[in-house]
């Protein structure tokens, strides 16, 4: 009899109970009436912050449901980036945690492999995220001591309908590139050509012959104006800021893997004069070229401000041979081209913005009544605590993927997430199992 009175208690307090002390996989939601109680922690976004830290968590049996406005994982890599793009890092430092990408895998993967990654992720860990469900609201309730998710079904880009969930731990993993940003510029409306994010460029086969203007000069702004020279079209970059280019690799190792392990023997500041030293010897005076350095070195301004030096994979020649060419800020748009801050006109067939991306939790993560929210800027979208201490919030409030710091960043947050919620899981199905299950009167005595 006692031991039947333990199993029933194991049955209805732990999801993965099978009565013989087998655990098995349990649908993680219950439906109360229109809300749907999740039984573990809610994750907001499927790409590969939200994955890694579902596979952690699945790994220690705590159930949890992923939800996605897109229709796959890793929407921003399947549905917004560019045929040529790469992994600018190698693979090394970019593989989610439990699983490394395959041995026959290239140094830098390419976009199609880095997804066929993502989706065998998913596959592996049996991670199946709610597609075509974007959260539209989620609020922290005091009174029950839960979160409130609210979300709208997604049916061909249009929102319809919704559901409501409820949480004891909520993780945004929604990340810093989930809106894109887009300039205004004077005369923008009296431009009668094309204007288009990078979020919507594909390849530079459709503008084959044509005069592009590519506004930012990031890595993505670099590399669509290599693909623009490898498709035939005419480039131009606008070079609004000063900016760091390094070679993609040094001394036969990859330069962020030299660096960090520079980093372990010399101060910051040391290490950054030797990048510059050897991108000065390797690829000449970038500033000759209308492309200017920072003042502060390019590990330090990373450190500081989160903005990444451009690793060169063949850009710099083509601006070198004149294929590519180099602009400051524009000033205006015309109705067939664009004057730019030097006083200099000329005209384009379409402007692509490489202008990046932006966080939108602002939008829908809603301060509790009353009060401010606490733990992302309702600026910038980011949490106010820099790395490493910007995962975590109050009230079961995590976060993953606003590092500033890519993929290890996120895989590094994705364990310190699943191992803070399993150690409130098992001490609140401790506390549930000892009002249920309360000890026996032979056990009392």
């Amino acid at each position: 009899m006692k031991r039947w009175r333990e199993a029933e208690c194991k049955r209805v307090h732990d999801p993965f109970y099978a009565g013989d002390g087998r655990k098995v996989a349990v649908n993680p939601v219950e439906i109360d009436g229109k809300c749907i109680r999740v039984l573990g922690p809610i994750i907001v976004g499927g790409g590969p912050s939200g994955l890694a830290v579902a596979a952690c968590l699945k790994k220690k049996g705590i159930p949890c449901v992923v939800l996605e406005r897109a229709n796959c994982v890793a929407s921003l890599w399947q549905l917004k980036a560019y045929d040529r793009l790469r992994l600018h890092l190698p693979k090394k430092f970019c593989q989610l945690p439990l699983m490394p990408f395959p041995s026959w895998f290239p140094t830098y993967p390419t976009k199609q492999q880095f997804v066929a990654y993502l989706e065998a992720y998913a596959r592996e860990f049996g991670i199946r995220p709610r597609f075509d469900e974007a959260v539209v609201a989620a609020e922290y309730d005091a009174v029950v001591g839960f979160w409130r998710v609210k979300t709208a079904v997604v049916n061909q880009g249009r929102e319809e309908g919704g559901r409501e969930y409820m949480c004891r731990w909520l993780v945004v993993a929604t990340g810093e590139n989930a809106e894109a940003v887009v300039p205004g510029f004077d005369g923008a409306g009296d431009f009668k050509r094309p204007i288009l994010h990078t979020s919507l460029y594909k390849s530079g086969d459709a503008f084959r012959g044509k005069r592009v203007l590519v506004v930012g000069c990031g890595n993505s702004g670099m590399e669509v104006c290599l693909d623009l020279c490898h498709h035939g079209a005419h480039p131009t970059i606008v070079v609004r800021d000063s900016v760091h280019i390094l070679p993609r690799e040094m001394l036969c190792r990859s330069t962020f893997g030299l660096s960090m392990w520079l980093l372990r023997w010399l101060p910051v500041r040391a290490v950054d004069r030797l990048l510059l030293l050897a991108a000065r010897l390797l690829l000449g005076d970038t500033a000759k070229l209308g492309l200017p350095r920072p003042q502060l070195g390019p590990l330090e301004l990373k450190l500081r401000s989160g903005k990444t030096p451009v690793l060169d994979v063949g850009t710099l020649e083509k601006i070198k041979s004149g294929a590519i060419k180099v602009r400051p800020a524009i000033k205006k748009l015309m109705e067939h081209g664009a004057e730019f801050t030097d006083g200099r006109s000329e005209g384009f067939d379409a402007v692509v913005l490489a202008t990046g991306y932006k966080s939108n939790v602002p939008y829908w993560l809603k301060p509790s009544v009353g009060q401010e929210q606490e733990f992302f800027s309702e600026k910038d979208g980011l949490p106010r605590r820099a790395f490493p201490h910007g995962w975590k919030g109050e009230r079961g409030l995590y976060a993953i993927g606003f590092t500033k710091r890519g993929l290890m960043g996120a895989s590094l947050d994705a364990t310190r997430i699943a191992e803070d919620i399993e150690r409130c899981w098992k001490a609140e199905v401790k506390t549930t199992m000892a009002f249920a299950c309360p000890p026996t009167r032979q056990a009392q005595e």
